[in-house]
């Protein structure tokens, strides 16, 4: 199915041909023709499927048809949250209106809000935000909800993750009754729901998670290691195959600090890439990452959101993530848009019951490699792909 016969205007479907988009994907396919209809909706879908234009498409569709009224007033809200995350989405926004007259702006904390003040004054037709930023304009009077027709909420899960809970029910109490209200999420965890029940008015689902877990254009394998050998495992590794990029995931913000000093010992150099950084700092390494100045970036999970490299050849899990679906999310930063890719993760003997639940995620064992000189003292048991946590067991 083309664009076109999803009901997307020839301004919409020019600028996506343009943008060398061929045919939708399995979530744009089946989200767009909801949102046009005025639905409201939950959708699972993960990095990598092309979630965000099955909702910036059809907002756009729904608000060509008319235009914003008064300054500081808006018609679409999306709401995401990472400052990385809210930029890439305005972006898109951004290539995907070129020929029409809709704007759009971005708003997000750790930075002057004047020029964000000065667009809504400006008029604009979309505002994308983090719940802080958000809501401190709000409080400004720098910006109304009254003209809103259709609320976003982006990567539900992860805002939930972070604390937003309440900023989110405090932006959703100043809305207008009759919004539309699409909630995106890359799991529907209990939390999520329990917040669609706030938040969405008989919605429509989707899930796209399930069926899109494991890629087969993303080459997975693992490599068995024992916990105090990685850093240098990591070393040999990129030495040996001197790849040209990889994006390194981590769990903590000291441990990325600590191993970007363990690689520059041997001669790496690599950049942690965290929400304790500045955001300036953060923009310009994304910014450098993405020219392809960086080869190495260590990021944590929270800080990795909104990671948008075209092409980026190869992530590695330095640490095993938890839950499952957090390795989905992780290995769905490579092989976009079907390209190819790779995902390498390093797994000890004390991840065994996370690898477990990982592959009984994707539905099949991950191809399990051992490098020479690397050998595990502390064997990894063979995985039980039908492993059920200890509290989901009746």
């Amino acid at each position: 199915m083309s664009f076109s016969k999803l009901g997307l205007n020839s301004n919409l479907t020019n600028a996506l041909q343009e943008l060398g988009y061929s045919t939708p994907t399995s979530i744009q396919n089946k989200a767009i023709p909801v949102v046009l209809e005025g639905r409201d909706l939950i959708a699972a879908a993960q990095t990598g499927t092309g979630k965000t234009a099955s909702f910036v498409l059809p907002i756009l569709e729904q608000l060509s048809k008319g235009e914003t009224q008064k300054k500081k007033r808006i018609r679409a809200l999306i709401v995401a949250p990472t400052r990385e995350l809210a930029i890439q989405i305005n972006d898109k926004i951004t290539d995907y209106a070129k020929h029409t007259s809709l704007k759009s702006a971005v708003a997000y904390g750790g930075v002057s809000d004047a020029p964000q003040k000065q667009a809504l004054i400006d008029g604009i037709d979309i505002l994308v935000a983090t719940p802080g930023r958000l809501l401190d304009l709000y409080g400004q009077h720098a910006v109304y909800f009254e003209e809103v027709e259709v609320l976003v909420l982006d990567e539900a899960d992860r805002m939930l993750d972070m604390g937003f809970i309440e900023d989110i029910n405090k932006i959703l109490d100043r809305l207008p009754a009759d919004v539309q209200n699409l909630l995106f999420s890359a799991t529907l965890s209990k939390k999520v729901r329990d917040l669609a029940k706030t938040a969405v008015h008989d919605p429509f689902e989707i899930s796209i998670a399930a069926t899109d877990a494991s890629k087969p254009n993303i080459e997975q394998w693992l490599v068995t290691v024992d916990k105090d050998k990685k850093s240098a495992l990591l070393a040999h590794l990129i030495n040996e195959n001197q790849w040209p990029q990889a994006l390194i995931f981590i769990e903590t913000k000291h441990g990325a600090a600590k191993l970007a000093a363990q690689l520059e010992k041997r001669g790496i150099k690599a950049e942690p890439f965290h929400s304790g950084r500045s955001q300036a700092i953060r923009s310009n390494l994304l910014e450098q990452f993405k020219a392809g100045n960086i080869q190495y970036m260590i990021a944590t999970g929270v800080g990795a959101r909104g990671i948008d490299i075209e092409g980026l050849p190869l992530v590695i899990n330095y640490d095993l993530p938890f839950p499952a679906d957090e390795y989905v999310h992780r290995i769905g930063r490579t092989g976009r848009a079907d390209l190819s890719g790779e995902a390498i993760s390093f797994v000890s003997k004390d991840n065994f019951k996370n690898l477990c639940m990982i592959e009984s995620r994707l539905g099949h064992l991950l191809e399990r490699r051992v490098v020479e000189g690397f050998e595990p003292r502390k064997e990894v048991p063979i995985s039980v792909l039908n492993y059920v946590p200890k509290h989901k067991r009746t």
